[in-house]
C-alpha cells in the first residue's frame, strides 16, 4: 500500500475571507456611526453597507453592542498604529515636532474616528448595556492617547507639571473636536493649535531644565 497523501483543506482562504468580512464590517459599523449616529446604525444598516448578509454580521458579531464597540477599538488601534508609523517622518526635536506631535494628535479629535466615538459615547448614557463597554473603551483609549504623546514628544512624566500639561493638551484637542462637530471650525482652529504648540514646547523645555 502506497503512501497516504495528506488532505488538503482550503482553510487560510477561509479565514482570509472571515477576516476580510470582519474589517468591512467594522469599518461600515465606524461610518454608519459617525453619519447616522447609534438610533439609524442598525446591524443591518451595518451589513448592507458593508455588503454582507446580517446573517453574516452576526456570526462575527453577536449584538449591536458587540458590533460597535470592536469597531471603534479596532480604529483606534489602527489610528495608533499609523500615528506610530508617522513619527518616524517627524522632526527630530525642537518645536517643530512639538508643534507637528499636536497635529497629529488634534487631528484624531477631529477626524471620523472621534465623531463615530462620541455617538457612541452618548449612546451608553441611555443604554444599559452599552454602558460598562464604552467606559472601559474610554478609558483604554484615554490612557493609550496620554502614553502616545507622553513618547511622542519624548516628555519626562517625572518632572513637575508635565502630566498636568499634556493631560491639558488631550482635554484642548477634544474640545477642538467638538467644537467642529456642527460647522468647519478649521480657521479658528489652526490659531489655537499655533499657540498652544508654543506654550507646550516652553513648559517642556522648562521640565529639562
Amino acid at each position: 500500500m502506497g503512501p497516504v497523501t495528506p488532505r488538503v483543506t482550503p482553510r487560510a482562504p477561509q479565514q482570509d475571507r472571515s477576516r476580510a468580512t470582519r474589517r468591512r464590517l467594522l469599518e461600515a459599523a465606524v461610518s454608519c456611526l459617525a453619519e447616522h449616529g447609534w438610533a439609524g446604525s442598525t446591524v443591518s444598516v451595518v451589513a448592507e453597507r458593508a455588503g454582507v448578509t446580517r446573517g453574516a454580521a452576526q456570526h462575527h458579531f453577536p449584538t449591536r453592542e458587540d458590533l460597535f464597540t470592536a469597531a471603534i477599538e479596532h480604529v483606534a488601534d489602527e489610528w495608533l498604529r499609523t500615528l506610530r508609523e508617522r513619527a518616524d517622518a517627524l522632526p527630530r526635536t525642537g518645536a517643530l515636532r512639538t508643534r507637528a506631535v499636536l497635529d497629529m494628535l488634534v487631528d484624531l479629535y477631529t477626524g471620523p474616528l472621534f465623531r463615530a466615538a462620541l455617538r457612541l459615547w452618548v449612546a451608553a448614557t441611555d443604554e444599559d448595556p452599552l454602558r460598562p463597554r464604552v467606559t472601559a473603551l474610554e478609558l483604554r483609549l484615554g490612557r493609550e492617547a496620554h502614553r502616545l504623546a507622553i513618547e511622542l514628544l519624548d516628555a519626562d512624566e517625572s518632572a513637575p507639571g508635565v502630566r498636568e500639561i499634556i493631560q491639558a493638551t488631550l482635554d484642548m484637542a477634544r474640545g477642538l473636536g467638538l467644537a467642529n462637530l456642527l460647522s468647519d471650525d478649521s480657521a479658528r482652529r489652526a490659531g489655537v493649535v499655533r499657540e498652544w504648540a508654543r506654550v507646550l514646547d516652553r513648559s517642556l523645555s522648562h521640565s529639562e531644565s
